[in-house]
């Protein structure tokens, strides 16, 4: 059984001109200790399918599935009780754009020492513990002066380590990662996608990472998912979608990497569906 199954999500937003469908009729799944990637360009409702999973959307949000379960359990019927004790302990998420996610009045240790006491109970002086640990092991040069910065004190690199030991504190099976290397040099981002992976082995988590990137989908992903305006286009293993893509807008997007140029210009989406579909 997979540790997460999705059949036929559909999230629609109520807006001043009527109803708007940013997730339309999704199936897909993650198996435990599996790499899943979710590619496709902005607006193509990424983000919000897994925001729909956490159940982070607002209000004006209306989230409709045949089955959205976790390890058995249907998130739909979950009482907020229920739920806020899987969000944040078996199934936590990296946000995009990592400064922003942090809160900039209070130091990194704070914030990550009341994830450890909220949702592992930790005393004050085992949850400073426990998150000096966590800091090591992501990474970060001089931990115990990190604990006492502000996030505007560190590198966007650094903050995003610090997003990453947050989301692993609690030691998920879920985690999902929302475009954990925009705005970092490309160095820094093949550092942040190997500790992924590294934690990812060490903890047996299952790894959800949503990306634009194909790039980053060939280094990383066991099995790929790839939308396009709120519905899935295409899922195959790695290999076969690098080496075989079925649909036109995949191979759009692989033939738009630099690398694979031909001619003068890079194609667009209307080169392989036609201008009108492409609207």
């Amino acid at each position: 059984m997979p540790l997460l199954n999705i059949r036929n999500l559909t999230v629609r937003f109520a807006t001043a001109s009527g109803s708007f469908t940013a997730v339309d009729g999704i199936d897909t799944h993650v198996d435990v200790g599996e790499v899943l990637a979710i590619v496709g360009e902005s607006g193509s409702g990424k983000s919000v399918s897994m925001m729909a999973v956490m159940g982070l959307l607002p209000d004006t949000a209306t989230v409709t599935a045949d089955e959205m379960s976790y390890d058995g359990k249907d998130l739909l019927k979950l009482s907020p009780s229920e739920r806020r004790k899987l969000i944040g302990r078996e199934i936590t998420m990296i946000f995009q754009e990592p400064i922003a996610s942090l809160n900039p009045s209070f130091t990194a240790g704070f914030q990550i020492e009341e994830v450890l006491r909220l949702n592992l109970g930790l005393s004050a002086k085992a949850a400073h513990t426990r998150a000096l640990e966590l800091f090591q092991a992501v990474g970060l040069p001089s931990p115990e002066e990190k604990l006492k910065a502000y996030p505007h004190q560190m590198s966007g690199g650094q903050c995003q380590r610090v997003m990453i030991a947050m989301a692993i504190a609690s030691k998920p099976r879920l985690l999902i990662a929302d475009e954990p290397t925009t705005a970092l040099d490309v160095t820094i981002q093949k550092q942040i996608l190997d500790l992924l992976l590294k934690l990812q082995d060490e903890y047996g988590m299952a790894l959800i990472l949503i990306t634009h990137d194909m790039g980053v989908v060939a280094e990383t992903a066991d099995r790929v998912v790839v939308q396009y305006k709120g519905k899935k286009m295409e899922e195959a293993d790695v290999l076969s979608l690098f080496e075989a893509p079925q649909h036109p807008y995949t191979r759009a997007l692989l033939s738009a990497l630099p690398e694979n140029a031909t001619g003068d210009r890079l194609p667009t989406v209307s080169d392989f569906f036609g201008k009108e579909a492409a609207r």
